[in-house]
């Protein structure tokens, strides 16, 4: 707890989803920075219900529970929190950290890590944001399509990724210009062509985090939904 300069830390071996427990834990007014970490989820999950495999030291799994007071930042949480643990990792990679919109980081033509934030609110402002976090240190049976970091200490994986995602979810406002390059640095879809949400090509990002997409009619701007290409990720 000290070493991640967290208030309160909830360790488990095991549960169904840190992301559901850290929402208990928010409902009871657990302070900003409190961590949900477990060795295992039998129940993780991904946007869209999508199912996160979270086997008994595979890797890092956890939910940070933090208390915003800016609700246009809230649209771009998950790509800052993205482009924050993509520098934060790179240093456990041999190929820099890549970022698909909305919320996944990439490792060469795998999935390495992937982000999940939902907010609950009390009105018309913001109460509190869970921000889920699954980064592999083992590639999971059976999943095509995934990467890991390979060897490495968790708890220092840790100490490098909570200080960033806490970075990211402090920052306010739209993403700034410098955050746009940064992310342009390494966006894996980036003129490449896409199925959905839209089709044609991919023209990056906005400060408002749509992905914008070149069709037949012009730029279209994307605020939802999955990004799939029409060929593979290299």
């Amino acid at each position: 707890q000290r070493l991640l300069d967290v208030p309160r830390l909830s360790l488990h071996a095991v549960v169904p989803s840190t992301m559901d427990l850290a929402h208990d834990l928010a409902t009871d007014g657990v302070p900003a920075g409190t961590l949900v970490l477990a060795d295992e989820q039998h129940a993780g999950r991904g946007r869209g219900g999508r199912r996160w495999r979270s086997e008994p030291g595979g890797g890092l799994w956890f939910t940070l529970i933090e208390r915003p007071i800016d609700a246009v930042a809230l649209k771009v949480l998950s790509l800052r929190v993205g482009l924050r643990m993509a520098m934060a990792l790179d240093r456990y990679l041999t190929v820099a950290a890549r970022l698909k919109w909305p919320n996944d980081l990439f490792a060469g033509a795998g999935k390495v890590a992937g982000i999940l934030t939902e907010a609950r609110w009390k009105d018309a402002s913001p109460d509190w944001v869970a921000i889920g976090v699954g980064i592999n240190l083992r590639v999971p049976a059976g999943i095509a399509g995934a990467a890991a970091l390979g060897a490495c200490s968790r708890l220092d994986v840790l100490a490098e990724v909570v200080p960033a995602v806490r970075g990211a979810a402090s920052a306010r406002g739209p993403l700034s210009s410098a955050e746009l390059a940064a992310y342009a640095v390494r966006d894996l879809a980036y003129g490449r062509q896409a199925l959905t949400p839209g089709a044609g090509r991919v023209a990056g990002i906005d400060a408002e985090g749509h992905l914008l997409i070149v069709g037949v009619a012009g730029i279209e701007r994307f605020a939802s939904g999955s990004l799939v290409l029409e060929e593979a990720i290299a």
